[in-house]
């Protein structure tokens, strides 16, 4: 569920709309969570850029391709991790690490359109990014919240990566902080407290407008839908009005508040780090708590930088983003584990490619989709190993090769989802939400 300001402005109604809710009820969260449709999440952590595998999770120690950064041992016997990520590495027990990923598309914007569709771009059809999919089959109509929370999305390298393709805009996500644009001077908007702000894209309404002006304009704006549809009884129509009386029942109701980091203690704010990402996979818990099924936060969305396209000065850039991703993800699978949820939620860690292993003249990686890697989490995933071997340079896959269809259809039945289900394209063509073979090996 994704609704933009031109959307309202165009509408005129539900500009006068906003987060009037007041607290949260704690009867309303155990309800979304005991609703049997809603027992499995799902938790994408998106690296925009394309991260280094050689300094993160396939370290090359003692080659001239290693770079500069250590290795250290991991809660998994044999498995080792870049020093920057301590926490993880405490929690290498939950984690598979897929060594032997292996693409075709080097291109930013190709490689996150693959990526995240498993698809390959071109060609007349729209495909739904795999969130839209795995959140039409894990989420409920009637739920308070969306099935779909996207979290700093950076979508300017390919804005079709992001949609809900042919599944339509009643399968698309309801964005929190979205980036469309390169801003390196917008930074992480702090708060009094230092913390990164996030806020619903288009949630509140304008300040000049009352409460009361915005329960007549709703009220106008029930009785002219009804009106409209009672005469159109289309599919596109529908679909709209669809995705507005949900985003209209959220606005309404209590579970807003999910939203609202305010109320967490600076102590566990803190623990997941201060900028968005951090605070965006605080939220990700908050979320699943409510009953979620899918949410994704993205790391690297240039806010003030490159992300994790590290063409130049490589090392600096991964270590600080390493921190970040370190701090978010790993107090995300703690506080998980903590309430119960970690073995119902599954994490998947990835972006549009892999770096080169070779150190360009600026100490930097180049794009590199030949041999990378990806991280699989938490529920139905068989942790503690690595599957699939990279040579001892990087550079080529000598062991356990796997495509994105293959990723994608492992974190779709490690969901409970059978990646051959199938949802019918614009012309009527079935389409099946992951075209690979699930990697058994690494499924519990």
């Amino acid at each position: 569920m994704k609704f933009h300001r031109r959307d309202v402005l165009r509408a005129g109604l539900l500009s006068a709309l906003g987060a009037s809710a007041s607290g949260w009820f704690p009867v309303l969260a155990d309800q979304a969570a005991l609703d049997p449709k809603r027992r499995r999440h799902c938790v994408l952590l998106w690296m925009n850029g394309g991260p280094s595998q050689t300094d993160t999770f396939d370290m090359k120690p003692g080659h001239e391709n290693g770079g500069s950064f250590k290795e250290i041992e991991t809660s998994a016997p044999g498995l080792r991790f870049s020093e920057h990520l301590p926490t993880l590495a405490k929690q290498a027990d939950r984690l598979a690490v897929i060594r032997g990923l292996s693409t075709k598309e080097g291109d930013h914007g190709r490689g996150t359109f693959l990526m995240r569709t498993g698809q390959t771009p071109g060609g007349p059809l729209r495909y739904p990014t795999i969130g839209s999919s795995l959140s039409k089959q894990l989420g409920s109509d009637e739920a308070p919240l969306p099935n779909y929370v996207s979290i700093s999305p950076y979508t300017l390298f390919n804005p079709a990566a992001f949609s809900p393709g042919f599944l339509g805009p009643r399968y698309a996500a309801l964005t929190v902080g979205a980036t469309a644009t390169y801003a390196p001077d917008s930074g992480n908007q702090q708060q009094a407290e230092g913390f990164a702000e996030l806020g619903v894209d288009d949630l509140r309404y304008p300040g000049s407008v009352s409460e009361a002006q915005a329960r007549g304009r709703l009220e106008l704006w029930r009785t002219l839908q009804d009106g409209f549809l009672s005469k159109h009884q289309l599919s596109a129509p529908i679909a709209h009005d669809t995705v507005y009386r949900r985003a209209v029942r959220m606005m309404e109701s209590e579970a807003a508040k999910a939203f609202d980091l305010s109320e967490e203690s600076n102590d566990v704010r803190e623990a997941y780090g201060r900028g968005r990402f951090g605070q965006g996979c605080l939220m990700a818990r908050r979320l699943i708590e409510r009953g979620v099924p899918f949410v994704e936060v993205s790391l690297g969305s240039f806010d003030g930088g490159v992300g994790w396209d590290t063409h130049a000065d490589n090392f600096n850039v991964v270590q600080n983003l390493s921190k970040e991703l370190d701090a978010g993800w790993g107090t995300l699978m703690t506080e998980l584990s903590d309430r119960g949820l970690l073995d119902s939620t599954t994490i998947l860690w990835m972006g549009e490619f892999g770096r080169t292993p070779k150190i360009n003249q600026s100490t930097g990686r180049d794009h590199f989709p030949d041999a990378w890697t990806c991280v699989l989490a938490g529920g139905g995933i068989r942790g503690g190993q690595a599957h699939g071997r990279t040579s001892a340079d990087g550079l080529t896959v000598e062991e356990g090769k796997v495509g994105v269809g293959d990723v994608l259809a492992t974190l779709t039945k490690a969901l409970g989802v059978d990646p051959a289900t199938t949802n019918d394209s614009e012309i009527g063509r079935p389409i099946k939400i992951a075209e690979g073979t699930p990697i058994e090996a690494v499924l519990a």
